[in-house]
């Protein structure tokens, strides 16, 4: 069997969280297995639908790396791929459905409506029981739809468990009158929810549905109507739903929801990526970095877990701060003239970036904390005099090791230090005045940054304009 799997997305906000992850559990899956992923967007709700939304979370799949086989963009023989414009395919089934039998025009009034749902929930009955579903009536009702007037159409449930064999859950059984006969086609002619998944899922040959566990309650409707065409339904694995650290479902007090914020943010798209796939699934291998690519020969449904997968912003930082250190010298600048906004850093000629880029990026797990250090480092002449700054000031090798260094420092005559200067510098202190070991190297640090820790001093030296070493300085 050919695998084809699709992520369906509703274009009524930006692109999830928890939706990115499906999407990409989908991608994963059909590289893994050579097959096809299509992107449909699911949007009969004609109040909520916005084309800009649906725009949104297209440019967020790409970013993300996720490539569809067909698309509305790249369209195959399946489409359309927008549900709004498959309103004709489905009034076709649900015709089939009626002359077959399978469901009924619906004449119920809204206050028999609510009389049922209160009477079922009260008694436990089936929650449809209007005068409708019997055949008897569906000659009137024939005639009432000929005669101008409109109904929904129900479908009409038989009484009979259902079986399902799930990927992630395992054997799923759906007890016999769990649900009662259920609208498949609504009194303005549109689709809902669960009729137009099936008939597109069936006509576009998906033959796996991957999405979260909320989605479980539909899959008994599902199954059923695949039952009524006649068809085999598709394999399914339904994923865990994903929850912040207080074990409550997520939500934007647990931090951003949304792909576009990250993006926003300065995460890398390979890095939510890699955490994404990392909340309901384990690699083969116990990795814990990785990229899309990688997975292309490992992914399968089996290594799903059943536990809800506790979304951890800070885990996601320090993946972010793993794949940020992968980059090439090219893919790091550019990084950085997209999210170092700090004017100092924008006025500097690239070869400062690249080495300021070298020795920063094993400090931060996103890029845009480097604003703060440049601040803080090149630009800012305060000194942070903190109990460990004082600490080292307060030794008695430092007065003299900073004696020393204001007078070389009057003698330079260039814009910024070269390690020649640093070297010579530490040499001439260990030498000709004793200072060694800790007094020397944290000394210099103190004297020549204002702190006691940061990356290497020989090259952060070199980037600090000589101007504001010199003000530092004369304030020690």
């Amino acid at each position: 069997m050919s695998v084809r799997v699709r992520f369906a997305p509703s274009p009524t906000g930006y692109l999830h969280i928890g939706g990115a992850r499906t999407a990409l559990y989908n991608y994963h899956y059909a590289k893994a297995m050579s097959g096809k992923l299509i992107l449909r967007i699911e949007d009969t709700d004609q109040e909520r639908s916005k084309k800009e939304f649906e725009d949104l979370q297209v440019a967020d799949l790409k970013w993300l790396g996720i490539e569809f086989d067909e698309s509305p963009e790249n369209p195959g023989k399946h489409g359309p791929y927008r549900q709004s414009e498959r309103m004709d395919i489905y009034q076709k089934y649900a015709k089939v459905f009626l002359d077959n039998g399978l469901a009924f025009y619906d004449f119920c009034t809204d206050e028999e409506l609510i009389q049922m749902k209160e009477f079922h929930e009260k008694e436990g009955t089936p929650a449809y029981t209007g005068k409708w579903k019997n055949n008897e009536h569906w000659a009137e009702a024939k005639t009432r739809i000929q005669s101008g007037e409109t109904a929904p159409i129900r479908f009409l449930v038989p009484n009979k468990e259902y079986k399902l064999k799930d990927h992630v859950r395992g054997q799923v059984t759906f007890p016999a009158g769990m649900v009662g006969d259920f609208v498949i086609l609504r009194s303005n002619g549109f689709p809902t929810f669960n009729f137009c998944n099936v008939v597109d899922d069936h006509l576009q040959e998906i033959s796996h549905v991957i999405r979260g566990e909320d989605h479980l309650n539909n899959t008994l409707r599902q199954i059923m109507l695949y039952e009524a065409l006649g068809v085999d339904a598709p394999e399914f694995a339904h994923l865990s739903l994903l929850i912040g650290e207080d074990r409550q479902k997520l939500s934007k007090r647990h931090g951003a929801t949304s792909t576009k914020l990250y993006k926003d943010d300065s995460y890398l798209p390979q890095a939510l990526c890699n955490y994404l796939t990392l909340l309901g699934w384990s690699h083969p291998d116990e990795k814990n970095i990785f990229t899309n690519k990688d997975l292309n020969n490992c992914f399968n449904l089996e290594r799903f877990s059943k536990s809800p997968a506790i979304y951890d912003i800070k885990k996601l930082a320090w993946t972010n701060g793993e794949h940020l250190k992968s980059l090439s010298e090219k893919e790091l600048y550019e990084h950085g003239e997209n999210f170092i906004t700090n004017e100092f850093y924008q006025t500097q000629a690239d070869d400062w970036k690249n080495k300021f880029l070298s020795v920063y990026t094993e400090k931060v797990s996103l890029i845009t904390e480097m604003n703060q250090a440049i601040e803080d480092l090149f630009v800012s002449e305060t000194i942070n005099q903190d109990d460990q700054v004082k600490d080292v000031l307060s030794w008695e090798s430092t007065p003299a090791l900073l004696e020393y260094l204001k007078n070389e420092l009057e003698a330079v005559d260039s814009e910024f230090l070269n390690s020649d200067h640093v070297n010579e510098w530490m040499n001439t202190l260990k030498k000709e005045k004793g200072v060694k070991g800790k007094n020397l190297f944290m000394g210099m640090r103190v004297a020549l940054t204002g702190m006691c820790h940061g990356p290497d001093l020989k090259i952060l030296s070199t980037l600090i304009p000589l101007k504001l070493i010199k003000l530092r300085i004369g304030k020690l």
